[in-house]
């Protein structure tokens, strides 16, 4: 129309202005909050002492402890033995807990079964609520313990007895595994920090609590293509600083000869060359189906279609299983201006390489669907995620008002919220301001699509999970975005990842211990 004519770029440069305005005030709140956390910090050498020794910490192991130490110098392992608390239904826990404990000593089969359809849910009274285990630096609520153990114990009691027969188990562990869902680890794009992810792998292999399914954006997609078409094992020996030398996606080709590139091609990079480069991380024309096959392990990739008006697809071995792993990594890492949309391609049964869904070509998944949760949910029934964020544009704005996930909040006396309630309250609202401005840009689609592309989706996306990891990102960081790393550097990357997901570990557990006994279920009572 008309009136969209003349007032769609003055309204746009308005909206930009004001957005930046705001996000000036929202830097300025977050620095307040910070200050404020270092001060009460500062008036307990003690603490602070303790705290740098966590942040030191070598190993998992050694985490472990100087998490303990600091929550009893704290008396934040008081909380955990106290049942009450408002943010689960402990009435109603400590009521399944000894019902269950009762039917398991009678061996009172038919009832325990029943008692269990009930309590063995994705979130059952609060139990996976990630405030539970946002209270110390590591533990959560002793009767959470307690849940836990017995319901693994009730399920292999279920499993071993012979006075139930295989079709009952059969149908009960259908049952039950549809109610409590699977657990899904899910890789965000961004660039050279996607690196971390090499950290966060470690950490849950060297741990035994990798999950089964697995996604992955742009470099994400890259890592997860190397996780998933590996056996834990082969995937351990990697990962270490040596693996530098295979990483070289960004080269240290001169200046001039990527702007030349630049200017003929309207990218920085070749797809060719990276075509080349992909096939050492998926293990050849390895093909999504192969990779299940060999590994066990489920791969996704994210990749939208360069027609701005298609839906996206996630590549796995259901919607595309005969499609070449290396060239859905290619498709989900082409970022407009730095790599051009490519072809997904199929490999048939005589080995012959073609271009599949009809010659489309796609680009970065980041776009729309960084993190896919709904459409894993929707083929793989994943209730549980984990999820790791590196996407330079979301981490500058990651900020939780109650603490996170083993990082309870810098308390002063009577403080609930970081920084205490205003501060707290003023992020939020500037956040919830800007987006709000974003979100009229999108509906009336007032920004242009460069480079073919509708980039309105970009800060309008979920990027969380369940659990949400975010590696620290120095400002330094931002200078090496678009290079390779060295082998110290990569050294430090991978050790900042290890040490993100540490305080997440034990929430990964419980959550696993149950969903492994009854995947142990399904298996036997086949």
């Amino acid at each position: 129309s008309l009136t969209f004519t003349i007032l769609r770029y003055p309204l746009l440069t308005f909206i930009i202005c004001w957005t930046t305005i705001l996000s000036i005030l929202y830097f300025l709140v977050r620095l307040s909050i910070a200050f404020s956390e270092k001060l009460v910090m500062s008036r307990d050498k003690t603490r602070t002492e303790l705290v740098e020794k966590l942040r030191g910490s070598a190993n998992y192991a050694e985490y472990i402890e100087n998490s303990r130490n600091l929550d009893k110098y704290l008396k934040l392992d008081e909380w955990c033995n106290e049942d009450r608390y408002k943010y689960y239904d402990w009435r109603n826990l400590r009521r399944t807990i000894g019902n269950l404990r009762k039917l398991r000593h009678a061996k009172k089969y038919e009832d325990l079964m029943v008692v269990l359809q009930t309590c063995v849910k994705s979130n059952f009274a609060g139990t996976e609520n990630p405030l539970m285990y946002s209270h110390c630096h590591y533990g959560t609520k002793k009767l959470i313990e307690k849940y836990n153990t017995e319901v693994v114990k009730c399920l292999n009691l279920v499993i071993e007895s012979d006075a139930i027969n295989i079709r009952e188990k059969r149908m009960f562990f259908r049952i039950i595994n549809k109610n409590f869902g699977r657990t899904c680890l899910v890789l965000s794009g961004g660039a050279s920090f996607c690196y971390n992810h090499f950290g966060v792998l470690k950490a849950l292999i060297e741990n035994d609590l990798m999950p089964k399914i697995l996604s992955g954006t742009s470099g994400g997609g890259m890592i997860a293509a190397l996780a998933a078409t590996r056996h834990n094992d082969e995937l351990l020996n990697l990962i270490s600083p040596k693996l530098s030398c295979k990483i070289n996606a960004f080269g240290d080709e001169p200046m001039w000869k990527w702007v030349k590139r630049w200017w003929d091609t309207g990218a920085r990079f070749d797809s060719v060359e990276w075509a080349k480069k992909a096939q050492w991380w998926t293990t050849g024309s390895t093909t999504f189906e192969e990779s299940y096959k060999r590994t066990g392990k489920i791969l996704n990739i994210s990749t939208v279609p360069n027609d701005i008006h298609s839906p996206t697809i996630l590549c796995n071995y259901i919607t595309s299983p005969n499609c070449c792993i290396w060239s859905a990594m290619l498709a989900s890492a082409a970022v407009p201006g730095i790599l051009n949309p490519v072809m997904l391609m199929e490999k048939t049964k005589d080995n012959i390489i073609r271009p599949f869904s009809l010659g489309s070509k796609w680009k970065d998944g980041s776009l729309r669907t960084d993190v896919p949760l709904s459409t894993l949910n929707m083929y793989f029934n994943t209730k549980f995620s984990i999820v790791s964020q590196v996407n330079p544009h979301v981490m500058l704005w990651i900020f939780k008002n109650r603490g996170d996930i083993g990082k309870p909040i810098v308390r002063s006396k009577g403080k609930t919220f970081r920084g205490g309630f205003i501060l707290s309250y003023l992020e939020n609202l500037i956040k919830l301001e800007i987006i709000k401005w974003l979100k009229l840009v999108k509906e009336f689609q007032l920004f242009p699509n460069l480079l073919e592309s509708d980039w309105s989706n970009l800060f309008l996306q979920n990027f969380s999970g369940t659990i949400t990891l975010f590696p620290k990102i120095v400002l330094s960081d931002y200078m090496y975005i678009l290079s390779d790393p060295s082998e110290e550097r990569l050294a430090r990357i991978i050790k900042n990842g290890e040490k993100v997901t540490y305080p997440k570990l034990l929430f990964i557990k419980h959550r696993l211990n149950i969903e492994r006994t009854i995947e142990k279920g399904m298996e036997s009572s086949k």
